[in-house]
């Protein structure tokens, strides 16, 4: 769209719903609890740094009230979890309803514009995962996030608890690659054919993008330069209505695998970095914002923030100082608010559907091969993993290292959770990585709302109950205490609750 041209009916309809949404500015996307919110905040007052905007990750509701009570009249968008927005039959599940009903109730705890969530899952067709897994970038994938996308939005619209009626925005983030991607369709592609058919806006994530270079293979090919300006040039760049930028770091167990994983020896291959908001922001990220930012197609630009969760506080400190600092301009004189007609007639909320029940039916089946093969239960076969599209080069690598990380380690060490337990297995002989083929061995239905850590409490019950079912008992109070300290830990100290 360009100039006065009149745009197309989905195109109006995200043009109505972005002029609701006013400009954040330079802000932090974080966690609640770590680092702890309310101690930033105030080493940040103190610092007189403090951000435009702050987004706030999914946390418990009265978590997000003491926020809110504490944040004033600053602006706080949501940064959502839970969703499955590339599943397909996730709108005729009973808990993506109950989930969006969260969601919206959160969103109007805090006042929020948009809601943000990764266009990627970390629950695909009964297998669980602690870190976000990408998409099948295929037509039929595309469709499918269209589709579930309109009817996210459309649950918003009809929540009663906005003021004066105004749902948020839907913002669908570009998820990071850990090591490979699968697909027929090239990314950029990917993100066009889900804006055509749904009034999303869109956030640009500048780590995610390096890890598209790192992981697609495009960095054998091109330069850093000349993808970005190619990845842009086929981007809904005019759909972006934020963008983040986070660190870069390699995995934890990454130390040790060229004896697990041996590498092709190439010596200009680029470090394995994967996305890992903890970690310090590389250079290199904010020259490809720079080039983000100088493009003419970004015109709907609202926010640009950091993503900081986990991140030691001085640490984010003196990235934000130097942010605010460098990118004290983008927003002045309203540069990126270009202003566009829109008419007053009547713009549908949810356009027709795009994919067919038959479509929809291949693309389960798509996904449940995808769960297998990245668990390592198939091989890498079939299109979407087979055309120059994808890229498996370091596949092995995800299922060998990262993946059983993920089971072991990631969001709690076995070892420490079930200490009694885990020594009981030893004493039994059973070598705790057997757990990780555990978890995979079948799909499996979890009850409530998403959330690893109980997850992994619940897998490993069923773990002992299965390979030393004597220890049952043991495994069940440990999960009982795990569960109630969970609890606790979920909710916000009195003090900062009644923070002014």
């Amino acid at each position: 769209m360009n100039g006065m041209e009149t745009p197309d009916l989905v195109e109006r309809s995200f043009l109505r719903r972005l002029e609701q949404v006013q400009l954040h500015g330079l802000g932090l996307s974080l966690d609640v609890y770590s680092p702890d919110i309310f101690t930033l905040l105030g080493t940040l007052r103190q610092r007189q740094v403090f951000p435009d905007y702050v987004e706030i990750f999914r946390a418990a509701p009265t978590a997000l009230a003491a926020v809110r009570n504490r944040m004033g009249e600053s602006l706080t968008p949501y940064h959502g979890e839970g969703l499955w927005l590339t599943q397909p039959g996730v709108r005729e599940d009973p808990m993506f309803h109950r989930e969006m009903d969260e969601v919206a109730r959160h969103l109007s705890a805090l006042g929020s514009a948009w809601l943000t969530h990764e266009c990627a899952a970390k629950s695909i067709a009964g297998y669980s995962y602690g870190t976000y897994l990408p998409p099948l970038y295929t037509e039929a994938g595309a469709a499918v996030v269209a589709e579930n996308a309109m009817a996210a939005q459309a649950m918003l619209d009809r929540h009663d608890g906005f003021v004066n009626g105004r749902s948020p925005l839907l913002l669908l983030e570009l998820p990071p690659l850990t090591y490979f991607v699968a697909g027929t369709l090239p990314i950029p592609t990917f993100f066009r054919l889900i804006t055509r058919a749904a009034p999303c806006g869109l956030v640009l994530d500048v780590g995610h993008l390096w890890t598209v270079f790192r992981y697609s293979g495009a960095w054998r090919t091109a330069s850093l330069e000349r993808f970005v300006d190619g990845f842009l040039e086929e981007f809904p760049l005019h759909r972006v209505v934020q963008i983040h930028v986070a660190g870069l770091d390699l995995h934890t167990a990454d130390k040790g695998v060229p004896e697990v994983c041996p590498r092709p020896k190439e010596t200009d291959r680029l470090p394995s970095w994967i996305d890992a908001h903890g970690a310090p922001i590389p250079a290199r990220l904010f020259e490809m914002l720079d080039r983000i930012l100088g493009n003419p197609r970004l015109t709907n630009l609202r926010g640009l923030a950091l993503e900081v969760d986990t991140k030691a506080v001085p640490l984010i400190v003196e990235e934000f100082s130097e942010f605010r600092e460098r990118y004290a301009g983008v927003f002045s004189e309203g540069r990126r608010l270009k202003k566009t007609l829109v008419s007053d007639e009547k713009i549908p909320a949810t356009p027709k559907e795009c994919a067919s029940a038959v479509v929809r039916s291949a693309l389960e089946s798509a996904y449940e091969r995808y769960a297998r093969v990245v668990s390592g239960q198939a091989e890498p076969l079939g299109p979407e993993w087979t055309q120059p599209t994808a890229c498996i080069d370091e596949l092995d690598l995800y299922r060998s290292v990262y993946l059983p990380y993920e089971i072991l380690f990631w969001g709690g060490d076995v070892r420490a959770m079930f200490p009694e337990s885990c020594g009981r297995l030893d004493e039994k002989g059973v070598p705790l990585s057997t757990f990780v083929s555990f978890w995979f061995e079948r799909p499996r239905t979890m009850e409530g709302s998403y959330d690893f850590f109980l997850v992994k409490i619940a897998m490993f019950v069923e773990f002992v109950r299965q390979a030393a079912p004597e220890s049952i008992d043991i495994a069940e109070r440990e999960a009982g205490e795990l569960r109630r300290a969970y609890d606790l830990a979920n909710e916000p100290s009195p003090q900062a609750v009644g923070w002014a």
